[in-house]
């Protein structure tokens, strides 16, 4: 990297094209369905290329691994709009009350579960798009247990947060992985 060169120009995996090309003004929800599903894209992105790699840890002992990112929203996905939005009955896939950090500290370099953490994510994203899509309004309301009364809209913003966090962390993991960097 010289000095005349930007972090945040270099990353070149496929699909990193231009993520952020959303509507900064007008409609309400199709920025925030926009700037998240750029969030998404950055997931995917920032693993893209790799197979059992992304069970690699950040730094010993940390649990932390691309993987597990994965593993980590497509559970944090199911909970806001299938358990308390859609109202489903749909426990976590990849943590549990007895062990809440299985999602991370359970990704392994099998191919089989990178595969299925893959599925899993895909799936719930695309429930999630559709609910989004079909919700009359961003007032829809659920009830959670830790936030208590919740709308479509308070989840939206809550979703880009938690991608944005996330993949804070990604850019450090794949960094270590390959030496790939940027937005």
């Amino acid at each position: 990297m010289t000095e005349s060169t930007r972090r945040a120009e270099l990353f070149g995996g496929a699909g990193s094209g231009p993520r952020f090309t959303g509507p900064t003004t007008g409609d309400e929800r199709r920025m925030l369905v926009d700037v998240l599903k750029a969030q998404r894209a950055t997931l995917r992105l920032k693993c893209s290329g790799l197979g059992p790699e992304l069970a690699l840890r950040s730094v010993a002992p940390s649990t932390l691994s691309l993987l597990g990112l994965v593993r980590h929203l497509a559970d944090v996905e199911r909970r806001w709009f299938r358990r308390v939005l859609a109202g489903q009955d749909a426990p976590p896939l990849f943590s549990s009350a007895a062990d809440p950090d299985e999602d991370f500290h359970g990704a392994s370099e099998n191919p089989t579960g990178v595969a299925a953490a893959w599925e899993a994510w895909r799936t719930e994203v695309a429930f999630a798009e559709r609910f989004v899509t079909e919700a009359p309004d961003l007032d829809v309301e659920g009830d959670d247990s830790w936030r208590g009364r919740v709308s479509l809209r308070w989840v939206l913003i809550h979703m880009i947060e938690e991608y944005a966090r996330h993949n804070g962390h990604a850019d450090l993991l794949r960094e270590r992985i390959d030496g790939a960097i940027g937005l």
